[in-house]
């Protein structure tokens, strides 16, 4: 009698570990309005932070990657096919990409990493209890356009006329150039707006502020100007025009100078929701999180191009400097 009662208790202890073994290994759907080619560090910082929680691609976890390549209008259909495919919860990378998951699934799990406000575009309702089915980081690019521009009044303490790269169908768009304006006014500067939607446009952009003189250049964020990053630094150098970007990609590829957040570590604050989602917390009750660390790359070697002088409290508090 023991011994029956002690295989009968073997098989319901083995049950619940078989039931386990069987359990399909989650799918992460990581949706981006970019290229694959550069997106390395994003990848690595959404890696990292789903580790921290006890996830690693290709041992207990998939990740889906659908990246646009550039074409921001496949963004619907790649958002479409991820549901289909049943992921288990999908990462989206900036505002399009968000957007798109958003009109995609009511019911999947979405963690954003978007550059908006998520409460005034409608995709949360409010910080610290979004509801719904997304929450995320949001790193608020646009409120840096101020901050952009006295960093590049610094080193141009002669220029005037600064002019602003944007996507004029980019809801980041307008508060990144109002927030520019604004500071540009407290010391007497001017602010051009020149507008690009396509990669003609922003040649035909690089002429126009060319043909004006514009002494300087803000880069606004947008998915078009990061995947054409190669083309707008070449257009740079070949003006002769000293520019500020969003990302530390554009000095990497021989920009002048980046100022914004520290793009892995927002994704892997983005993988450590996606992993607490996965195993059990609601996006509805995660607060949406704003990241606190900000870097400034410096490309030494375009500055000496250039022939700038750069000041040696700038060079003292950037994180790197690109010999």
């Amino acid at each position: 009698m023991r011994r029956r009662e002690f295989i009968a208790g073997l098989g319901a202890a083995a049950l619940p570990l078989a039931a386990r073994a069987q359990q399909p290994v989650p799918v992460v759907g990581f949706l981006r309005d970019a290229t694959e080619r550069g997106s390395g560090h994003i990848v690595a910082g959404l890696r990292k932070g789903l580790s921290e929680v006890g996830f690693v691609e290709g041992r207990n976890l998939t990740v889906a990657y659908a990246w646009t390549e550039g074409q921001t209008d496949r963004l619907p259909a790649l958002a479409a096919d991820l549901v289909r495919r049943r992921v288990s919860i999908i990462v989206s990378s900036a505002f399009n990409a968000t957007i798109a998951a958003k009109a995609a699934t009511s019911a999947i799990p979405i963690v954003f990493a978007i550059v908006n406000d998520p409460v005034a575009f409608g995709l949360v309702a409010s910080i610290n209890r979004p509801g719904g089915n997304l929450s995320g980081v949001s790193y608020l690019s646009s409120e840096l356009g101020g901050k952009r521009l006295g960093l590049m009044h610094d080193i141009l303490p002669k220029v005037a006329d600064f002019a602003v790269l944007a996507h004029p169908n980019n809801p980041v768009s307008a508060p990144f150039i109002s927030d520019a304006d604004a500071a540009a006014r407290t010391v007497g500067l001017l602010v051009g707006v020149f507008n690009a939607s396509t990669e003609g446009e922003i040649d035909t952009a690089f002429a126009a502020l060319t043909a004006r003189r514009m002494g300087a250049l803000l880069v606004a964020n947008d998915p078009l100007f990061t995947t054409r990053r190669d083309r707008i630094v070449a257009l740079a150098a070949r003006n002769a025009v000293p520019a500020i970007y969003s990302t530390r990609e554009f000095a990497d590829a021989g920009g002048l100078i980046s100022y914004g957040a520290n793009l892995p570590d927002v994704y892997r604050l983005t993988g450590g929701y996606a992993g607490r989602i996965l195993k059990g917390e609601k996006p509805a009750d995660l607060p949406v999180l704003l990241p606190t660390t900000f870097e400034m790359i410096i490309n030494m070697k375009t500055a000496k191009a250039l022939d700038l002088n750069l000041p040696p409290t700038l060079l003292a508090i950037a994180d790197q400097v690109i010999e």
